[in-house]
């Protein structure tokens, strides 16, 4: 059984075609530049490749020359569309609406274009590629939808709930979501896996870390808090992003620049973080080269995001009652070992002791980093968004 998995933002199309007998990836691309101009890069399993300048106006475009990709021409993995039992789509953002992955229809991409002012960035264009996609593939393939915000809808009123008016819960919505969802899901079950566990007896803090991060608290395989709030601004520093601020520091800012607040949105989400503070730029790579040539400021943003890291994990060790294991996944958490060791130093009260022989180097790759003798497990889990979406598609599918 073939699944396409598409992963759709305002202007490109990101695509994995995946084998569910094996999950292998058969290929996998990105339609970029969309409304702009248009570009295709497309790659098989067997590294034959496909870069060509296109011509995408809009998303149903894009999907036409996905089409064409797979199924003619010299990078070509299959004869025609048929061969594919269905395609399962990643959406940012499902509000308090859905809890779980579901069949698409009419009504329900509807709803996630209704909800584009909780992710103007993203659920429009979601929708429109939804809406391509039916117009593009054959009528008897179903579209499956999986919401990274899904995995958060456990969050209990007091996690979720902000201080404000309680009409403006009931009324716009306004409560902590959470994103990253489907790969904090994917990589605390591969965590449980790896450990040998059942996670429904496991207290795990999963950190996915990358230009965008946010860190989770998972007890028993539930996310019971996580850092990213009613949107991906909120929690730790980030690549553009500023992270948590004290919301008089907004007005008192977007008031000294004359900001609108579509302004001081923008200035906050694409224009601070580490590339604001630093001044080097938005790359965590570019950062730890910047600090270890002495540049003050790379150094400031690294320890902020390492000291920031370690808050939430101890106050997720406390909402829990406990911890079992600390894990790390994302671009930066998966490579950034210097990082991981900054965060894992100074925790000895919590039981974590890094084994620092294991974790030197190490990248992308599953690996306990922990000590023998840290009560607490310290792991690196590579994590895996698009399998996760093949295998809830697959599952909703064959029902």
């Amino acid at each position: 059984m073939i699944i396409l998995v598409v992963n759709a933002g305002s202007s490109s199309l990101k695509y994995q075609l995946i084998d569910m007998k094996d999950e292998s990836v058969i290929a996998k691309g990105n339609c970029d530049r969309i409304g702009i101009d248009g570009h295709i890069a497309h790659k098989t399993a067997d590294g034959r490749e496909l870069n060509a300048d296109c011509s995408f106006p809009t998303h149903t475009e894009a999907f036409m020359k996905l089409v064409e990709t797979l199924t003619s021409g010299d990078a070509k993995v299959i004869d025609s569309m048929d061969e594919i039992s269905a395609v399962g789509h990643r959406i940012v953002q499902g509000a308090d609406m859905f809890d779980r992955s579901v069949i698409v229809t009419d009504e329900i991409i509807d709803k996630i274009d209704e909800l584009r002012e909780l992710a103007p960035v993203h659920n429009h264009a979601h929708a429109l590629a939804l809406r391509a996609c039916k117009s593009v593939i054959p009528a008897n393939v179903p579209q499956v939808v999986v919401f990274d915000t899904a995995f958060h809808q456990t969050m209990p009123p007091k996690a979720y709930m902000f201080g404000l008016p309680y009409d403006d819960y009931e009324k716009l919505h306004v409560r902590k979501y959470g994103f990253h969802g489907t790969s904090h899901r994917f990589v605390s079950a591969a965590l449980a896996e790896a450990m040998g566990k059942d996670i429904k007896d496991l207290k795990i803090v999963s950190c996915h870390l990358g230009n965008g991060s946010s860190i989770t608290a998972v007890d028993g395989g539930k996310s019971i808090d996580t850092s990213m709030g009613f949107t991906p601004l909120d929690g730790v520093v980030m690549g553009t992003r500023s992270g948590a601020v004290d919301p008089s520091a907004v007005t008192f800012v977007a008031d000294k620049h004359g900001f609108t607040p579509a302004e001081m949105s923008d200035y906050m989400n694409k224009k601070s973080g580490f590339l604001g503070v630093s001044g080097v730029g938005s790359d965590n790579r570019d950062i730890t080269d910047a600090a270890q040539h002495g540049n003050q400021r790379a150094m400031l943003v690294s320890e902020m995001l390492v000291y920031e890291i370690k808050k939430y994990i101890g106050s997720y060790a406390a909402a829990m009652n406990g911890l079992d294991a600390v894990l790390f996944t994302g671009g930066i958490g998966e490579n950034a070992y210097d990082v991981r060791e900054q965060v894992c130093e100074n925790m000895d009260f919590f039981g974590i002791k890094l084994d620092k022989s294991v974790n030197n180097g190490l990248r992308g790759k599953l690996a306990k980093i922990s000590a023998a003798d840290s009560k607490v497990e310290v792991w690196v889990v590579p994590t895996n968004e698009e399998l996760l979406i093949a295998r809830d598609t697959l599952a909703l599918i064959t029902k």
